[in-house]
């Protein structure tokens, strides 16, 4: 791997995420102008984990299929009931929501953002994007493990350490334009997705607001 050019060792890196079960994604990325840190586990089927918005709420997200649940504090929904100063009647309405999962509709406009953090191709490829001429950079490590970096445009178009010990994934990135950094590891490992139980769910009754995620 460490031979073969910059192109070429970026290309297999894809391939082998493209290739991958599962995978976990921890970091911080920026999306649509707003600054996300990320803790998911995902595979085809769905994925699950935790979401926290700069200057906003941390929710959790899982996805089965296309069933996508939102759970989320108090904070995370008074503010969908009230905006940023909500009143005590918004608390309280907030507090019947708390560490329940919410269904999200599929007609809801949160479910076109939300299920992005949860779809490990569409997002691993969101990730793995870079813009410029690729060069090679310098070898390190890890998390112990033996890495490549290739970079694009000088760095400034992102950077990727691709794996010297067994397949080549992709194990960190720094996205082009300093949107985020991010750490992808745990490649093909299993785990259980399940849909949350009926007395866990509660219907919100109204549309989530995209706005309120995030400051």
């Amino acid at each position: 791997m460490g031979k073969l050019s910059a192109g070429k060792i970026e290309k297999k890196a894809k391939a082998a995420a493209g290739k991958a079960a599962a995978v976990r994604v921890s970091g911080r990325v920026v999306s649509k102008g707003r600054t996300y840190r990320l803790s998911m586990r995902l595979k085809g089927s769905g994925g699950v984990g935790e979401v926290s918005a700069k200057g906003g709420s941390t929710f959790q997200l899982l996805r089965v299929k296309r069933d996508l649940y939102l759970k989320a504090g108090t904070g995370f929904w008074a503010r969908q009931e009230g905006g940023k100063q909500p009143a005590r009647s918004d608390i309280a309405a907030a507090r019947k929501l708390k560490d329940k999962y919410v269904k999200v509709p599929h007609q809801d406009p949160a479910y076109a953002q939300l299920s992005g953090f949860t779809d490990m191709r569409s997002l691993l490829d969101g990730l793995l994007a870079m813009e410029g001429k690729r060069a090679k950079g310098k070898r390190a490590e890890v998390a112990g493990v033996r890495t490549i970096r290739v970079t694009a445009g000088g760095g400034s178009g992102g950077t990727i350490d691709v794996s010297l010990d067994g397949a080549p994934y992709p194990l960190r990135l720094q996205r082009a334009g300093g949107a985020g950094t991010v750490r992808l590891s745990d490649w093909n490992d299993d785990f259980a997705l399940h849909a949350p139980r009926r007395d866990e769910t509660v219907d919100y009754g109204k549309q989530i607001s995209p706005e309120q995620h995030g400051g």
